[in-house]
């Protein structure tokens, strides 16, 4: 017992200390992490790209309206709003500066402004939620959200399952490589090169249907960013505004080509089936970019040339008074200071151990991420303890009505992934349930994950159950009682005792699959240790958040892996308690005579 509890005091120790070390620095100065999730400004204005691969366009716009109507004659309740009143929007936290998180835990970036300033003009109250954008134009289509807002390029695939509005702003698709690379452009990539993309994105389209290559898919821009860094990858096809920002002087990474294709602009998706809430967005736009707030807000946050032939909104919106990013461009300083390329270790140190972004990470780690995480954790824990109990009882009746269904639903949630069992009850069931739920979706990630939890814990039961020896429901009945008494009161708490370790390793697996909740979209307040640790993130372009993300994790898994085996030690050997004064005088007694 003494060396558990040594084990349990030196791990909280290091704990201590490794939190300790992040507080007190000692590595990165913290003005030199950058906040990617905060306007530039036009002072960072980038001319357009002179490296293009080719010129050629991909035909007449066929989808941009010729007028929309005006904003004051828009009526909101014609809408098909999920909440009167209030515009829906789901949204990304790891793609700025088009979408993002900032430090003070709001979605923001241009495209959630620009919308937002799109929402006050037909009086709207704008509402975001985070998301993944593998799973965003579902959710749109199946009116999880009223607004998709992710930088989404309108391509024909895309409009087969949601409509968009009018475009809002034109991206160019980036060629990044390491510095010195053999690839120098598109036509150099080849069935050998491994080509990073975020999955579902139209960059990832772009790669398999145009380049007919095989690429490498990711969940995000860091982390594709990370696996070129480190050398895991030849070359990164992203977003222009993506690749620029996430490049540091001395990462010896640099964008060698470009191309856009006028086909493809960027809009905001809606249900296929809303056209008035589609007419009301393009109106909108129309009433932002007449009133110049669109210039305000492309200035600051994206100052770069539009492609030549391209303008937002309606074809009879005014052009946007944007100011001369290339005359800006062309003004600023050359670049004199030299940056030597860093060393494998400084890159690993600069990545993942920045201890300023570390102790600026914990306060929103400890605030926002672990209590949702708790909670959870806890409440699918009760839950999913309370069904794997009654699974476990109908797996070893005696009647096959009971054992049949519990095996074909061990069967069902223990083989689908944990992913696919969150989105079909978060997503299928979330509709159904709206008016209990206000169509927040936070409750049923954890009923969700109570039921894919109970799915094991009723295997953990019954072998738990059926491991205690035949005798002692034999004992039991000799003495009086029946099956129902003599499992409830002798086998099942025998067999639960047996396998508390086996519990508290799913209780654990429980406290880390709570990051999967945020692909049902969730608010900004309602983010685990993980979503935070991301968000950070991507305002940072540094992984140091999520390894301190991790840390959260071992300090809330680490103790009740000591605790769940002094709890079994003690089970096993009970607490000795000295004998009465009296009995021992009488035994010692005895022995003398």
């Amino acid at each position: 017992m003494a060396g558990v509890r040594t084990r349990a005091r030196i791990a909280a120790l290091l704990l201590l200390v490794g939190v300790a070390a992040t507080g007190c620095g000692g590595g990165s100065d913290s003005s030199t992490a950058r906040d990617l999730c905060s306007p530039p400004g036009s002072s960072a204005a980038a001319a357009a790209p002179t490296n293009l691969a080719s010129s050629e366009t991909a035909g007449a716009d066929r989808y941009t309206t010729a007028t929309t109507a005006p904003v004051d004659s828009i009526d909101t309740s014609r809408l098909g709003l999920l909440n009167p009143g209030t515009l829906s929007v789901g949204t990304l936290s790891d793609a700025p500066p088009s979408i993002c998180v900032n430090g003070q835990g709001a979605f923001t970036g241009f495209d959630n402004e620009l919308l937002t300033a799109i929402g006050a003009k037909l009086g709207l109250r704008v509402e975001f939620s985070g998301t993944e954008f593998a799973g965003l134009l579902a959710q749109v289509s199946g009116k999880r959200f009223d607004v998709g807002s992710s930088n989404i390029t309108t391509t024909d695939a895309r409009r087969e399952l949601v409509g968009f509005t009018n475009g809002y702003d034109f991206g160019y698709f980036s060629l990044v490589v390491p510095q010195g690379s053999a690839v120098q452009g598109f036509d150099d990539l080849n069935q050998g090169s491994r080509i990073a993309v975020v999955q579902g994105t139209v960059q990832d389209e772009f790669v398999v249907n145009q380049l007919k290559l095989d690429p490498v898919k990711f969940p995000d821009y860091n982390t594709a960013y990370a696996n070129l860094k480190s050398g895991q990858v030849d070359a990164w096809v992203a977003p222009s505004a993506q690749a620029e920002g996430a490049i540091n002087p001395g990462d010896g990474i640099a964008v060698s080509q470009n191309t856009f294709s006028l086909d493809n602009f960027v809009g905001y998706a809606v249900a296929k089936n809303n056209q008035p809430l589609i007419d009301a967005l393009n109106s909108g736009l129309d009433a932002v970019i007449a009133d110049g707030t669109y210039a305000r807000l492309y200035a600051d946050w994206v100052p770069r040339e539009l492609p030549p032939g391209w303008k937002p909104g309606s074809k009879a919106a005014p052009t946007p008074q944007l100011p001369d990013f290339a005359a800006i461009a062309a003004q600023k300083a050359p670049q004199t200071e030299q940056f030597e390329q860093k060393s494998t270790l400084q890159q690993l140190k600069d990545t993942f151990f920045d201890w300023s972004l570390y102790s600026k990470a914990f306060p929103d780690l400890i605030k926002t991420g672990l209590p949702n995480t708790l909670i959870l954790a806890v409440v699918s824990g009760v839950l999913g303890t309370a069904i794997g109990m009654l699974l476990a009882v109908m797996g070893i009746s005696r009647t096959r009505w009971l054992r049949w269904p519990a095996r074909v639903y061990t069967d069902i949630f223990r083989g689908l992934p944990a992913v696919v069992i969150i989105l079909l009850i978060g997503l299928g069931i979330g509709p159904v349930v709206r008016n209990i739920t206000g169509g927040n979706p936070y409750w049923l990630g954890a009923v969700a994950l109570a039921l894919l939890s109970s799915a094991y814990i009723g295997e953990i039961f019954r072998s738990g159950i059926q491991s205690v020896e035949p005798g002692q429901l034999e004992a039991a009945r000799a003495i009086g009682f029946g099956y129902r008494q003599a499992m409830t009161l002798v086998v099942i708490p025998q067999g639960v005792r047996r396998v508390l370790p086996a519990l508290m390793n799913q209780f654990i697996a429980l406290i880390k699959d709570s990051s999967l909740i945020y692909f049902l979209g969730l608010l900004a307040s309602q983010r685990e240790l993980f979503a935070v640790g991301r968000d950070l993130n991507a305002q940072t372009g540094n992984l140091s958040p999520l390894v301190a993300a991790g840390l959260m994790y071992l300090v809330l898994t680490i103790p009740l892996t000591h605790l769940v085996n002094y709890i079994d030690q003690r089970m096993r050997t009970g607490k000795p308690t000295p004998a009465d004064p009296l009995e021992q005088a009488v035994i010692t007694e005895g022995r003398g005579a």
